[in-house]
């Protein structure tokens, strides 16, 4: 026969049934009739239920152990303070009338100026139990620098007194007088500041002389000098200005339209309230009647160095310096008793 007939001839399935079927009543009959074993030994590679029952368990501890261990690291790391033998401190614990309801408590630190803390934090009242914190650094408050202090000098007599900067010196010298009675009251009194240079000059006595003229006044500061007021009950002031001196107006003249003075002449010092007055008018004197003679207070100028500052502008740059600041103070603080 062809090779291709008998590899076909041989899987056909009708050509090669059986020669007889089998009987499944007689099969199912042997299978009960039969004799009966039992066997206690599983198959290789088959666990018994207990095994199984006692892995589960196995891998269960594990998990347990592992997330305890987890949370534990987790507490550790988040405590920064350091590992102490010494217990912690007994904490009072005062209830409230109303409960917190807050799930999670807040721990209050409590507050140690000491540069050793221990940073064990002090539980409020609203905890069940304490909870660990990261420990609060002990911070010492910064030390602000003092304020400079003030030294008072008051003249012989015991009336006219001022209040001027630490580091500064006072220079008494005898100031002019008219007769013996009237010597030992009339005092000068110069300032020196911490670099040596003359500032100031206050004085009080019973002498006084000086001149006038006419000028043109610019005011560029002034205020009340609450401490003095002159015998006749007047206001006194402080005030830091500058004159330009004009030719003093004749009867029946014109005016002069050019000033008698190229450059300004700059003061401070202290004067009744109505010499401080912007304008044309009489450069008045700083020289003011107390009930125990006269007084003046100044700012010494370099008088070498008229004008004392180039510009307008420059005069009003040196009123935001230290030194402006510590001379209108001197001059505000003069008070008499």
């Amino acid at each position: 026969m062809d090779p291709i007939k008998s590899q076909i001839s041989a899987i056909d399935p009708l050509k090669n049934e059986p020669e007889s079927e089998i009987n499944g009543a007689e099969a199912l009959s042997r299978m009960l009739s039969g004799p009966r074993v039992f066997s206690d030994t599983l198959p290789a590679g088959v666990a018994s239920l207990e095994e199984r029952r006692n892995r589960k368990m196995r891998i269960a501890a594990g998990l347990l152990l592992g997330a305890a261990a987890v949370t534990a690291g987790v507490l550790v790391a988040s405590n920064f303070g350091p590992v102490s033998s010494t217990p912690a401190p007994a904490v009072t614990v005062t209830p409230e009338s109303t409960p917190s309801v807050s799930a999670t408590p807040t721990p209050t630190p409590s507050p140690s100026a000491s540069a050793t803390s221990s940073g064990t934090p002090t539980p409020t009242a609203s905890q069940s139990a304490p909870a660990i914190v990261p420990p609060v650094a002990a911070t010492t408050a910064p030390t602000q620098p003092p304020a400079a202090t003030l030294q008072t000098f008051t003249f012989p007599d015991g009336h006219l007194s001022f209040r001027y900067p630490s580091g500064w010196t006072v220079r008494t010298e005898q100031g002019p007088y008219l007769s013996e009675e009237t010597k030992a009251a009339s005092v000068g009194a110069t300032l020196v500041d911490s670099t040596g240079a003359e500032v100031a000059y206050v004085y009080s006595g019973f002498y006084g002389d000086g001149t006038g003229g006419w000028v043109k006044r610019t005011v560029l500061d002034r205020a009340s000098v609450p401490g003095i007021t002159d015998k006749s009950g007047n206001p006194v002031e402080f005030g830091f200005g500058s004159d330009l001196g004009l030719i003093y107006p004749e009867e029946g003249k014109p005016k002069p339209t050019v000033p008698a003075d190229s450059r300004p002449y700059y003061f401070m010092d202290v004067r009744l309230s109505s010499e401080f007055e912007a304008g044309e008018r009489s450069s008045g004197t700083n020289q003011i009647m107390m009930p125990n003679g006269v007084m003046s207070a100044r700012v010494l100028f370099d008088f070498e160095k008229q004008p004392t500052f180039a510009t307008p502008e420059a005069a009003k740059a040196w009123m935001g310096s230290e030194q402006y600041s510590q001379l209108k103070a001197l001059l505000l603080s003069l008070s008499y008793n």
